[in-house]
């Protein structure tokens, strides 16, 4: 069964390890074997701080984390999509799919949701446009996406 929870700081150091194997492994697929991600990624201090700052739900199945996702609130109908990770043993099953079906409704009120992710990250891309989000433009080395409901 999927849920999703607010995470705590005691899930902190568990979503550390798990962006940091979901990131290091796309990263190693598809930009040329190097590994790596966003800011803060494998740091458990950066997961308790972004707990304060954002809403950070942990992705549970059968009662394991299995992932994360951070909402940032930019008005009443306008989230970003900080971050989404799935551990690599559970990816390409549909459960990113759910999580973002999920938060969706949890944020129903959100008219616009966007999110930026590395040009490289083909999978991302791909991902992102099932999930109904469009390429919006290019900054940085990152691809902005963006979905209006």
């Amino acid at each position: 069964m999927l849920k999703l929870e607010r995470a705590i700081k005691d899930d902190a150091q568990r979503l550390a390890e798990i962006q940091k194997a979901s990131f290091d492994e796309e990263s190693k697929h598809f930009n040329n074997n190097e590994i790596g991600g966003p800011s803060g990624y494998d740091s458990s201090s950066w997961q308790e701080e972004m707990m304060q700052n954002c809403e950070y739900f942990k992705v549970l199945l059968d009662g394991e984390i299995i992932g994360g996702v951070l909402i940032l609130i930019e008005s009443s109908e306008a989230h970003n999509l900080g971050r989404i990770f799935i551990d690599p043993n559970f990816q390409n099953q549909g459960i990113g799919m759910r999580v973002i079906e999920e938060i969706e409704g949890i944020y129903s009120g959100c008219k616009k949701w966007w999110l930026d992710t590395p040009s490289w990250s083909v999978k991302n891309h791909h991902f992102y446009t099932k999930c109904g989000y469009s390429k919006v433009g290019e900054e940085g080395g990152l691809y902005i996406f963006e979905k209006t409901i």
